[in-house]
């Protein structure tokens, strides 16, 4: 069977005459760049291209207040920023993700895609340059130096909501298993060898507060993205455009966001240094690893479940072998483990993204923003996941954690201030004597009455404030 033949469209941009198909909403700067651009094979991720969308339509607010676009241009581009952030244009931004340096790509993409929606409304044509230009109207007072990493900020900001609430969920399912297991001792362990005892209650306290630290970290490296360049045009000097434009344009982007956006203190530091998102980026990596590590702590303590410590039960979401019947592997935590290495790997290329920049700029803003956005989309379902499938199912297997402690070589130092070293060291060498537990023999001998015993354990045991 024959193809069926596309319907073309021709369009001209500086380039000369280009066919563009009919039924795309983008243009020709847009053909070019899908013909050049395929390294990564996906396209920039849409909430890039929704946080672009929002500075365009403050843009045009901005434009329209000081006399630059006309009202009827100003509410037709507006009109269709509102229809790409519906949703219902995902498709027309086809552009990879690995670009010309600053994202000038997408930001024509972006410009196209605007344009043709707004000349649609205005009884216009796709492709009528006449009706809105992408570059005159859409683009006006703007350039992709500053509009493509002020996407960058915007999008991590509105990503950061849902990761707080998603990270404030895992931390409150972990508290709530600290309370549950507050009165579950067991034997605490350093170098992986017995230490002093320790509440199961209180390792499960201990990671939920490294986690709201974690949390503050990223709130506080957060604040610092508020502060935007957009307006500042090719290298933050604001060049053609009227000294109000930058403030018009977080006045409308935050009357837009509900956010609290503020203009750049210094357009061209913000146009040449990508720190901030280095820092933001640093601050993910450090939620990952402490993530990584409470699920580490997990698997261990649920390892078994009769040769392993096993001192919970992770809840079963699969069978864990295709050889061995009944075998149950703690699948989630081991799918967290890889997303938490992958945003480590997601950091280590913002780094080096921050440190490419030359000059007036930094080329590589697309990368820095890709990746930001992916380490915060993983995050995010990394909380849900471990929140929903693991954390609010495990259960405590107290008996064998009852077992541990009353055997662990570090119950000896909490004896030790109250019966003596001598004592203490006595009872220790009966305990490995006679297979008695140090506790069976404490209260065997009346060395401690019971309620001094537990008081003992309890002082010895009290978490800092």
């Amino acid at each position: 069977m024959d193809k069926i033949q596309r319907i073309m469209r021709t369009e001209k941009d500086s380039f000369g005459e280009l066919q563009v198909p009919d039924d795309a909403m983008y243009g020709a700067h847009t053909c070019r760049s899908i013909a050049n651009f395929n390294m990564a094979g996906e396209p920039l991720p849409v909430e890039l291209i929704y946080a672009m969308v929002q500075l365009k339509q403050a843009c045009a607010a901005a434009n329209a207040e000081l006399g630059l676009l006309s009202p009827e241009k100003a509410v037709a581009i507006a009109g269709a920023c509102g229809d790409v952030l519906s949703g219902r244009f995902d498709d027309q931004f086809p552009i990879d993700l690995f670009q010309a340096g600053s994202g000038t790509s997408s930001n024509m993409n972006v410009n196209e895609v605007l344009a043709n929606l707004a000349a649609e409304s205005l009884a216009g044509a796709r492709g009528d340059r006449k009706t809105v230009h992408p570059n005159d109207d859409v683009n006006r007072g703007q350039s992709t130096n500053n509009i493509f990493p002020s996407a960058i900020r915007v999008a991590a900001v509105q990503r950061c909501g849902a990761l707080f609430q998603a990270l404030d969920e895992l931390i409150e399912a972990l508290n709530k298993k600290a309370d549950e297991f507050s009165g579950v001792w067991k034997a605490g362990r350093t170098h992986l060898q017995d230490a002093v005892p320790v509440t199961l209650g209180q390792e499960f306290a201990a990671w939920a507060h490294a986690l709201r630290k974690a949390e503050r970290r990223v709130a506080c490296t957060c604040m610092d993205l508020l502060e935007l360049g957009v307006g500042g045009n090719a290298i933050g000097t604001g060049v053609n455009t009227p000294a109000a434009f930058r403030e018009k344009i977080i006045s409308a982007l935050n009357q837009a966001t509900g956010q609290e956006y503020r203009v750049a203190t210094n357009g061209i530091e913000i146009t040449q240094f990508l720190s901030d998102m280095g820092a933001f980026s640093g601050a993910l990596k450090l939620l990952a690893l402490d993530i990584n590590k409470i699920v580490n702590d997990l698997r261990l303590i649920s390892s078994g479940p009769n040769t392993g410590l096993g001192e919970i039960n992770l809840p079963a979401v699969e069978p864990g072998s295709s050889i061995m019947p009944g075998k149950i592997n703690p699948g989630i935590c081991e799918a967290a483990n890889m997303a938490c290495l992958q945003v480590v790997g997601n950091d280590a290329a913002v780094a080096a993204g921050c440190a490419a920049g030359q000059l007036e700029l930094n080329t590589h803003m697309p990368l820095v923003g890709v990746n930001i956005v992916k380490s915060l989309n993983i995050l995010i379902r990394v909380c849900a996941a471990l929140d929903k499938k693991c954390v609010r199912g495990i259960t405590a297997n107290e008996a064998v954690c009852k077992n541990y402690f009353e055997r662990s070589a570090g119950l000896p130092t909490i004896l030790n201030p109250v019966l003596g070293y001598d004592r203490v060291a006595e009872l220790v060498k009966e305990s490995l004597a006679t297979g008695k537990t140090l506790t069976e023999l404490v209260r065997e001998k009346n060395l401690l009455p019971e309620k001094e015993f537990a008081a003992l354990l309890a002082n010895s045991n009290r978490p800092q404030d």
